[in-house]
């Protein structure tokens, strides 16, 4: 790791749970999105995140609330729950690089790696894999890379226009930020203070090639939970 010779398997995390979560009403009327209920569960979003987490190595987490922050307090003060978690609160609206930054001052090992992940995000797969990924390239960030499936039905066609056949939910082409981060001790400092980490962080450390994408492992369940109808398809991928 960049000026470390820490192990590259951090230890510690960062929760971003402060979002609104207006698309996924009336689930969020009276609790923040990580609160939310995957259904069959009986476990909020962020419930299954720190199963995860602990399960990765993971001992300490800074969960970064906002949006109803006291369902997620009263929440995280009764839970059993398999690691410390420390929650702080934003003092003001700081934005997505600025909350980041905020509950990076929490960590308990400043000086060591960090994982961090959107409080909204159903997944499992290998961290430990990804931290190794971030270390080998001496990244000062990683972000993993999820290759969803379009929500609509593709059509294939012939250079002559004839209709070949019809795809029901077909792999994207493109790879998207799946919201979960390897972050080196020195990324922290490069955080803006307010604003947002993806216009102005990571474009520059990928001008510089210190940003890496780890394309999540064949196989691996991801789910950004935005909508009632990523809820209900949740639901329905753990049923089978």
């Amino acid at each position: 790791m960049t000026g470390t010779q820490h192990s590259p398997y951090p230890t510690q995390a960062v929760i971003l749970a402060g979002g609104q979560g207006s698309r996924l009403r009336p689930y969020t009327d009276d609790r923040p999105k990580p609160m939310v209920e995957i259904p069959g569960t009986g476990v909020p979003i962020i419930g299954h995140q720190l199963a995860w987490l602990a399960a990765e190595g993971v001992t300490d987490a800074v969960v970064s609330c906002g949006h109803l922050a006291r369902v997620l307090e009263d929440w995280l003060a009764t839970a059993e729950l398999p690691l410390r978690v420390t929650t702080v609160v934003e003092p003001e609206p700081l934005g997505r690089g600025g909350g980041l930054r905020h509950a990076a001052a929490s960590l308990p090992r400043p000086d060591e790696p960090w994982y961090a992940t959107n409080g909204d995000i159903w997944t499992r797969f290998s961290l430990r894999e990804m931290a190794a990924f971030h270390h080998e390239r001496d990244a000062t960030a990683t972000l993993a890379l999820a290759r969803p499936r379009i929500p609509w039905g593709a059509v294939k066609t012939d250079e002559f226009g004839h209709v070949l056949d019809f795809v029901e939910a077909p792999p994207s082409p493109y790879l998207i930020n799946a919201g979960v981060y390897v972050f080196s001790p020195a990324f922290t400092a490069l955080l803006p203070e307010r604003g947002d980490h993806e216009r102005t962080t990571f474009p520059r450390l990928a001008r510089e090639r210190r940003l890496a994408g780890f394309p999540l492992p064949q196989g691996a369940y991801w789910r950004a939970i935005d909508t009632a109808k990523d809820l209900a398809e949740a639901a329905k991928e753990l049923a089978r």
